[in-house]
């Protein structure tokens, strides 16, 4: 069974960082600039949550605040459920339809590991489908 650390093995655990007092403008062409949805949110060092396009879109535009005025702390997500690399891939993809989530943060031991995006989940289970195909079609052909 595939687990998160296949998935952060597979693509890195490199997590783009802001801090809480980070304008959401900037924190908005930060994610721009790295084709990514979500950062996570740094205050006094420590992980505080993520912020989304989501949380842009709900907690700043249908409020009618401003993105120069208002910080990524002031709008992240703080209640995500946080998984361990040991975490299988279905675990994960539950997780994730339950609670109509597309980030989670990965920990080992208090330690940020890295993010899996639903994206990254979807990509694992196809590269497992095809493996499973292609020892089917092995097996067959033996």
């Amino acid at each position: 069974m595939r687990k998160v650390s296949d998935i952060l093995v597979r693509k890195g655990s490199a997590v783009v960082t802001i801090d809480a007092a980070t304008l959401v403008l900037d924190a908005l062409k930060l994610m721009a600039e790295k084709n990514i949805g979500a950062v996570v949110v740094i205050e006094h060092g420590e992980y505080a949550g993520i912020l989304t396009e989501r949380d842009y879109a709900r907690k700043v535009i249908l409020e009618g605040r401003s993105s120069d005025h208002t910080t990524a702390g002031e709008i992240m997500s703080t209640s995500i459920p946080r998984i361990m690399p040991e975490t299988s891939v279905d675990n994960c993809m539950h997780i994730m339809t339950e609670g109509k989530l597309r980030y989670l943060p990965v920990f080992s031991y208090n330690k940020l590991e890295g993010i899996v995006s639903m994206s990254d989940v979807v990509t694992e289970t196809i590269l497992s489908h095809e493996a499973t195909i292609e020892q089917l079609q092995n097996y067959i052909q033996s």
